[in-house]
């Protein structure tokens, strides 16, 4: 007997009404022309970074490997563009690590590698290899390599594939015009997930503010030929952040808690975001790696908001410039949305593959209020959707308490925010969570 599909999604704890903003959800993807230059960081994944394979002078084409890593948990770098290897560099990604970079000098052929050619999959093995090869890393933000999600441990059960298409930041747009651009992708990589995983349901996850994503994506799952048994459905959820949390969306779909340092497939699920599963179709027609990526440009700074198709490695001020350049003077700068996005120094960094927004706020949008004293209201405990105490981590992380600090669960946090959005006084929260991590990590105050 198969799993039974829920009628509506499970409760789960806390959560914050943010506004959505979603002001370029109905405009069509733009398409970035070839930049001159692009700068390719060696390190756009969870794991370990890759090591350049090209020096300066090479000539590579679209799509040809530049960088690799022996590790497991890693990810190759493709050119997304071809030209000339300008220059070994390093960079200071958003997060704060140093890594080496490839820069390619544009020709301006956009010349294709005669290495891209469609792989050869008929099994769960053959599929892991492949997308190891394709360079797919998790398109929501979080960066995972693909082939270590998708390969199962021996003795674990995988019944339920979760498709994230949540998108519960504010402003992101990206994954909703991948579900209405590129549906048919969308339900081809569900359908090659669960025929070679032999997965029993799928549930296709999408806050019930996106009607027409609902809309298009029940349409095309409604398939008979290819889903016979019905088994591949969609759930709309309620519209509330962070919906789209891989913890969060588990219990909103399954009922299941993730245990504390465990991950999905300890409770029977894969969860996968609807670009990722979309890309997989995709590179088994085309054999072409991840090369490009869509992204949501908005915010008050920004003449014209859109969603742009831009290959990876391109500058953020290229990327602004096609968007019509500032409309005020950017204040704040944003990788990914206003909930857990990373705050940048400027306007040069490149497009990482895992970036699905960038967000420039003019001086009156940006401006952050005076954190005044905690008035012992709860509302961040209400909110916090792993049931924690910011206002103790936050204690114990100012007094350098590590075993306090694991004893209220810092490592269970997931840094979503929604404790410092809903504290009224305006206390920074997941920043001193963040150190309260550090100090753990290092195993207290050094």
């Amino acid at each position: 007997m198969g799993l039974s599909f829920p009628k509506k999604p499970f409760r789960t704890h806390g959560g914050a009404a943010v506004p959505h903003r979603k002001n370029t959800a109905q405009l069509q993807t733009a398409v970035l022309p070839c930049p001159d230059q692009v700068t390719i960081p060696m390190q756009q994944h969870v794991g370990a970074p890759c090591k350049p394979l090209v020096k300066v002078g090479d000539t590579v084409d679209v799509g040809q490997k530049i960088g690799d890593s022996d590790a497991y948990v890693s990810a190759p770098i493709h050119a997304s563009i071809s030209g000339k290897v300008a220059a070994i560099t390093q960079v200071t990604l958003p997060g704060g690590q140093r890594t080496d970079a490839v820069v390619i000098q544009s020709d301006g052929e956009m010349r294709v590698s005669p290495d891209v050619k469609p792989p050869k999959v008929d099994s769960a093995e053959s599929l892991c290899r492949a997308l190891r090869e394709s360079g797919l890393v998790g398109l929501g933000g979080a960066g995972f390599p693909a082939h270590v999600k998708l390969n199962v441990p021996k003795g674990k059960r995988i019944d339920t594939l979760i498709i994230n298409a949540a998108e519960c930041e504010p402003y992101i747009t990206a994954d909703n015009r991948e579900a209405i651009e590129n549906a048919q992708s969308v339900l081809e990589g569900v359908y090659i997930i669960r025929d070679l995983l032999h997965i029993d349901r799928v549930i296709i996850a999408v806050e019930n503010n996106k009607p027409d994503v609902i809309e298009t994506l029940t349409r095309i799952a409604d398939n008979p030929e290819r889903d016979p048994d019905d088994n591949v459905r969609v759930l709309p959820l309620r519209a509330r952040y962070p919906q789209g949390a891989e913890k969060v969306l588990v219990k909103s779909c399954t009922d299941r808690v993730i245990p504390l340092g465990k991950l999905p497939a300890d409770v029977g699920c894969i969860v996968m975001n609807i670009t990722s599963v979309a890309f997989v179709a995709d590179y088994l027609k085309t054999g072409m790696p991840l090369v490009k990526k869509r992204v949501t440009v908005d915010g008050s700074a920004i003449q014209h908001p859109q969603n742009v198709l831009v290959p990876v490695g391109t500058k953020i001020s290229d990327l602004v410039a096609f968007c019509g350049g500032w409309k005020a003077e950017p204040a704040k700068l944003l990788m990914g949305g206003p909930m857990m996005g990373l705050a940048l120094t400027g306007d040069d960094l490149p497009i990482l593959k895992q970036n699905n927004g960038l967000l420039a706020f003019a001086e009156g949008d940006a401006v952050l209020p005076e954190p005044t004293a905690c008035i012992r209201c709860g509302r961040c405990v209400a909110g916090c959707p792993m049931d924690l105490m910011p206002t103790q981590l936050e204690k114990y992380a100012e007094l350098g308490d590590v075993d306090a600090l694991n004893r209220y669960g810092v490592m269970c946090c997931m840094e979503c925010g929604t404790c410092a959005y809903n504290c009224p006084a305006n206390r920074p929260l997941v920043q001193a969570i963040r150190m309260g991590k550090a100090l753990v990590k290092k195993g207290g105050k050094q």
